[in-house]
C-alpha cells in the first residue's frame, strides 16, 4: 500500500463504530500470526546488516519479495535477504515454519509432524534435514566458567550407503552384535558450560588422543571441568586443563 493511501486509511479507523473495529481486529488477528516467522527472521538484519555475497556492510534496503525485506550491497550490486545463504534459503509456507519447529521439539515423526502442520510429507522431510542444519553447524568456541564433559555411543548407522558394508542391514533400533562397547558403536563427546554454550564432536575413538584435540582448544584457562570416572575424559581433562578439575 502506498503511504497516501495508508494515511487515509488510519484517519478513517476514528470513524469505525465498536462492531466494525471487532470485525477488522479479527481479520487482521490471522495476517498477524502469519507474518510472525517473517518477523523473527528479519531480526537478523535489524541491527547490522551486511552482504551474505561480499561481507559489505553498505547495504540498502531493496523493496519486497515472498515477505521478506529485500537489501541491495552498495558494494558488489547483488541483492539479497535475511534468509540468502542459510538453510532455510528458498523454503516456503513461512506461515508454518513455528508450528513445525515445535513439532521437532516434541520429536514427531515425519508423517505426524506433516499431519499436524498441514504440509506434504516430502516437505516436512526436506524441512527437518533444513531446519537440523543450521543448529548442527552451531558449535561453541569456548567454554568458562563451570564446565560439564561426557560422552555417549550411538550404533553407527550406514544408512544411504550402497556399497561396502561392514555389517547386514538391520532395522532402526537395533541392537548391537557384541556386548558393550564395540567398534559397532560411535562415540560422541558432548560438552557444556553453566551458561548455555555448547559443543559436540563425533570421535573415531573415545581414547585420549582424540578427545584432547577436541577440548584442549575449547577449555578457557580458568574453567572448572567436571567430568565422570570414565579413564580417557578424566585423564585428558587433567593433561590439559586448569587444577580446578572436578571428577564426580
Amino acid at each position: 500500500m502506498k503511504p497516501r493511501d495508508f494515511r487515509r486509511l488510519s484517519s478513517a479507523l476514528k470513524e469505525l463504530t465498536p462492531h466494525q473495529r471487532q470485525i477488522l481486529i479479527d481479520r487482521l488477528q490471522p495476517a498477524g500470526q502469519s507474518s510472525a516467522p517473517g518477523q523473527l527472521v528479519e531480526t537478523r538484519m535489524t541491527e547490522k546488516p551486511s552482504c551474505p555475497h561480499c561481507a559489505g556492510e553498505r547495504v540498502s534496503r531493496w523493496g519486497f519479495a515472498n515477505g521478506l525485506q529485500r537489501y541491495r550491497c552498495n558494494t558488489c550490486r547483488a541483492t539479497f535477504n535475511a534468509l540468502t545463504h542459510t538453510p532455510l534459503a528458498g523454503l516456503r509456507h513461512k506461515a508454518k515454519w513455528i508450528d513445525y519447529a515445535k513439532q521437532l521439539v516434541e520429536g514427531s515423526s515425519i508423517r505426524k509432524s506433516a499431519a499436524a502442520v498441514g504440509i506434504h510429507p516430502n516437505t516436512a522431510f526436506r524441512w527437518r534435514h533444513r531446519f537440523l542444519r543450521l543448529p548442527n553447524g552451531q558449535q561453541a568456541s569456548s567454554l568458562a566458567g563451570i564446565a560439564e564433559a561426557d560422552e555417549t555411543y550411538f550404533l553407527e548407522s550406514q544408512k544411504g550407503r550402497r556399497q561396502g558394508l561392514s555389517r547386514a542391514p538391520r532395522q532402526r533400533g537395533g541392537k548391537a552384535g557384541k556386548r558393550g562397547l564395540s567398534e559397532e558403536q560411535v562415540p560422541v563427546l558432548i560438552c557444556r558450560d553453566r551458561t548455555g554454550n555448547t559443543a559436540d564432536f563425533v570421535l573415531e575413538k573415545a581414547d585420549q588422543a582424540h578427545i584432547g584435540a577436541v577440548l584442549k582448544p575449547l577449555l578457557a584457562s580458568d574453567v572448572i571441568l567436571c567430568t565422570d570416572s570414565a579413564k580417557s575424559l578424566a585423564t585428558v581433562a587433567k593433561k590439559w586443563a586448569s587444577p580446578t578439575v572436578r571428577s564426580i
